[in-house]
């Protein structure tokens, strides 16, 4: 069973269990399969509501491991989103674990909650982050992953399942529909430009690396586990341009900005820190006033330009982690994806820029979840 089976990361699960020889697997989503997606004599695909404990006991008849992949992602979604899938959605899970007699889930968690919009993150291990629940989160996304985490841990401790709970960070790769579209419409329509000195340092998780870590973290669950309750990080690791697990960002996001065709960042004049400052609390208090979700906001600023990579020590050690796809093969591979993919449906004269609205890719899922909802 794969909650949020459709998104990025969740139908891209779906398919490496099947293709790791799973005989059955349900794609739990609100939204309807799409038109192309893989239909395959091994999924089946349910569409349904977290929010409803009805649907959930329903599609988790005969499951024997929940990959609870579900979320509310990011920062661009209406407030009650964040509670009502991450938190609500995610009781409802636990419940429907409990009555199906289901023992075993792994987590999709954030490594948002464990880090501030105040401290970079530069190469700490799981062990050196603080742990949850904090005083405050860098953003509700962060706040209410965190609040479902301590729920399911919670119900380890009481040995109501066995649980462990796996993150990656900056997931990238084919058919991405929230990281890198935002940012090369920005570029597309020229409004992109380097924050501050560009020289900020991050980790980045290849899609198919992220399935592997939460594939190989189930054999891991097993009564006394040693491991049962943990959150563990998986990225790019030593594959990363800079073999202690990171990438300088601007830099390789300049690389697919100029693979789209359009003009490179460094051709332009950096925006200074203190300005995007002034510029992102505006912003902020425009989306507080109208509800109107802008890209760039205090979260965004702090998260394109501070430090944040993680050393997976834990996750090599604990759950046998490596990387099966390199940084330097699935970052070039994403580029091509998005140029013969994405680049096509670009719109420049219905696109945003860096402080406008977010990208249609991501208003069209969140209009098609509001529907569902209202159901």
């Amino acid at each position: 069973m794969v909650t949020g089976g459709l998104g990025f990361v969740g139908q891209r699960l779906v398919e490496t269990l099947v293709e790791r020889g799973a005989e059955q697997v349900v794609s739990f989503d609100i939204v309807p399969p799409p038109e192309n997606v893989w239909k395959h004599e091994a999924i089946k695909y349910v569409t349904g509501d977290l929010c409803n404990l009805d649907a959930v006991e329903e599609a988790f008849k005969g499951a024997d491991c929940v990959w609870h992949n579900a979320a509310a992602v990011g920062p661009f979604l209406p407030k009650h989103f964040y509670h009502n899938t991450n938190v609500l959605g995610t009781q409802n899970v636990l419940e429907a674990c409990k009555k199906q007699g289901v023992r075993k889930m792994i987590f999709s968690a954030t490594p948002s909650s464990r880090f501030t919009c105040t401290d970079d993150v530069d190469g700490q291990t799981e062990a050196e982050m603080p742990d949850i629940p904090q005083a405050t989160y860098v953003a509700e996304y962060s706040a209410t992953k965190a609040e479902g985490e301590l729920l399911l841990r919670q119900a380890c401790k009481d040995n109501e399942i066995l649980f462990i709970a796996v993150a990656p960070h900056t997931v990238y790769g084919p058919r991405d529909n929230l990281f890198l579209p935002n940012l090369l419409e920005a570029a597309g329509v020229g409004k992109l430009r380097i924050f501050g000195s560009g020289e900020n340092r991050v980790g980045y998780t290849h899609v198919d690396n992220y399935c592997h870590g939460l594939i190989i973290a189930e054999k891991q669950l097993y009564e006394k586990s040693p491991h049962l309750g943990k959150f563990y990080v998986c990225t790019d690791g030593a594959t990363h341009p800079h073999p202690e697990g990171y990438s300088i960002f601007w830099k390789e996001l300049d690389e697919a900005v100029v693979g789209m065709g359009f003009d490179s960042l460094y051709s332009k004049m950096a925006l200074p820190y203190v300005l995007l400052r002034i510029v992102a609390f505006i912003c902020d208090c425009i989306t507080t006033a109208t509800g109107k979700k802008l890209k760039l906001g205090w979260f965004t600023l702090r998260m394109l330009t501070m430090n944040r990579w993680f050393r997976i020590t834990a996750a090599q050690n604990d759950l046998g982690y490596e990387p099966i796809v390199s940084y330097k093969e699935g970052w070039p591979d994403t580029i091509e994806w998005f140029r013969n993919k994405w680049l096509p449906t670009f719109d420049p004269s219905t696109a945003s820029g860096a402080t406008g609205g977010i990208a249609q890719q991501t208003v069209d899922k969140v209009k098609l979840q509001e529907q569902r909802m209202k159901k």
